[in-house]
């Protein structure tokens, strides 16, 4: 059984993993379905460390809230339109992506 990562340790590793990419270069995954919304009230950052952690109570929360969801059609064509850049983070299936400007980079 692997040892458990502390917040601290998740929150630095997630931080490292987190990159502005241009929007052009996730429409494989925008079109399979696998991107993630984070609304600009939100951090990314929890978002991703509830996600890894399954904590499908909060995850639910965030749904039912509008807070995470689906790239909507019309958003994903501004974004595509004008060649947007957004934060995106890897947590396997999903592609998290938030607006540029809105991320909060965590520190312990």
């Amino acid at each position: 059984m692997q040892p458990t990562e502390t917040d601290a340790e998740l929150i630095k590793r997630l931080n490292g993993e987190t990159a502005k990419i241009d929007w052009h270069q996730l429409q494989k995954h925008y079109a399979s379905g696998n991107v993630l919304l984070i609304n600009r009230d939100h951090d990314l950052i929890k978002v991703a460390m509830a996600m890894h952690r399954d904590d499908t109570a909060q995850i639910k929360q965030w749904l039912d809230k509008s807070a995470l969801g689906e790239v909507s059609d019309s958003q994903a064509q501004s974004w595509y339109a004008n060649n947007s850049t957004v934060w995106a983070l890897v947590i396997p299936p999903f592609v998290l992506v938030q607006e540029v400007g809105v991320v909060s980079q965590q520190s312990n």
